[in-house]
């Protein structure tokens, strides 16, 4: 017979097809999943401060957005007597009544206990990749408008770990809408226009420390101006543009030996990064705000390089290396070069200070902590 009918053992709704047709099958192997509908389990997560209010047989009112003005009644069936150490949760069922298959395998329902007032307030909370963590204080990024991609940093109090997530205890109202990926990306962004960020509490300026100068926000004080503004950009020619970037290719170079642990390849390239800075024609700015502002750049870029140069120490030429990248990040934003390059951040780098070094690529190599680095999230350009 190539066609014969097959009986279940019982009536329901086919859920699942397990075969196809041309399938060899062995005595014992399902064939189909059947799904009987008439009633459904209603499958809650409880947290570990509201399991007091619920018991065996007590009544709960089941809410779906399916049928936002109706209410059903179901009663608690089963309360897991073993807590999920992962979400510091229990899973608590209530058996509904599925007359007329109103409710869908997958659906969302909300419950809510009948007859009792609770005392506690709602628990909030996020997920762990929403917050920013710096010495005993933890952060995130609330926004602001609506309307408009604008964040704020917002300090906040943490309570207990929820599997992926964590309690809120203060600092934020449920409704909140705040970054739950890219806090880094975020995070750098505002530190380099000078706002309230992770590494810079109060917002402003931040100063490196590095021969009275400032760092990433760098006030030139030849022309009164900020030549490191996210934004601002001068036209320079595209031979610059070339030369600028065979720089940056040495300086990619001395990053990758400080990644290795490498401080005689980290010297060899901070001299080819001093080379190739007194090989750029200042002769092709015609702009005299491009000539300001590179005649600045070069001396501290030069002066960074130099003293990496001139250490042995790889703690020492992680520090210069610090100021070296800030500067040559000043001078990539202004003139531009041809090629796609990534600003990343340390939190942890110069004594939890924080630091940026540049990339032409997404993947992570930290050169602060070098073969002990740590991934953090990157910044294109």
């Amino acid at each position: 017979m190539d066609n014969f009918p097959v009986y279940a053992t019982i009536s329901g709704t086919v859920s699942e097809k397990l075969v196809e047709e041309g399938d060899y099958i062995k005595q014992g192997q399902p064939l189909l999943k059947i799904a009987k509908l008439n009633t459904v389990w209603a499958n809650f997560d409880v947290y570990e401060n509201q399991i007091d209010l619920f018991k065996k047989g007590q009544e709960v009112a089941i809410t779906t957005n399916a049928y936002p003005n109706k209410e059903f009644e179901g009663k608690v069936s089963f309360i897991d007597p073993v807590m999920d150490t992962r979400t510091r949760s229990v899973k608590l069922r209530v058996v509904l009544y599925n007359i007329n298959d109103a409710f869908k395998p997958g659906m969302f329902v909300e419950g809510q206990i009948k007859g009792i007032s609770s005392t506690k307030e709602q628990l909030l909370s996020i997920p762990a990749t929403a917050v920013l963590w710096t010495g005993e204080r933890s952060v995130v990024y609330i926004k602001t408008n609506p309307d408009e991609p604008i964040f704020e940093m917002r300090e906040i109090e943490l309570g207990n770990t929820i599997g992926e997530n964590y309690e809120v205890l203060s600092g934020l109202e449920n409704g909140d809408e705040i970054v739950k990926n890219g806090t880094f990306t975020i995070d750098a962004a505002a530190q380099l226009q000078g706002k309230k960020s992770m590494m810079n509490k109060q917002g402003g300026k931040t100063m490196t420390g590095h021969e009275g100068h400032f760092g990433m926000k760098a006030t030139n004080t030849l022309e009164n101006t900020d030549h490191s503004q996210m934004n601002q950009r001068i036209k320079v020619p595209v031979e610059f543009q070339e030369q600028l970037q065979t720089v940056f290719e040495s300086y990619l170079t001395l990053s990758n030996a400080l990644v290795n642990d490498d401080p005689i390849t980290a010297k060899e390239s901070a001299m080819s990064v001093v080379d190739g800075v007194g090989k750029m024609d200042m002769k092709l700015l015609s702009n005299k705000n491009a000539h300001d502002h590179w005649m600045k750049l070069e001396t501290e870029i030069k002066s960074s390089a130099n003293s990496i140069a001139n250490e042995t120490d790889m703690n020492k030429q992680r520090k210069h290396f610090k100021h070296l990248s800030s500067h040559l990040t000043s001078a990539i934003e202004l003139f531009r070069i041809n090629q796609k390059v990534y600003s990343q951040f340390c939190p942890m780098a110069d004594k939890n200070r924080g630091a940026f070094w540049l990339s032409k690529e997404e993947k992570v190599l930290n050169p602060y902590f070098g073969i002990a680095q740590r991934l953090w999230n990157s910044i294109p350009f």
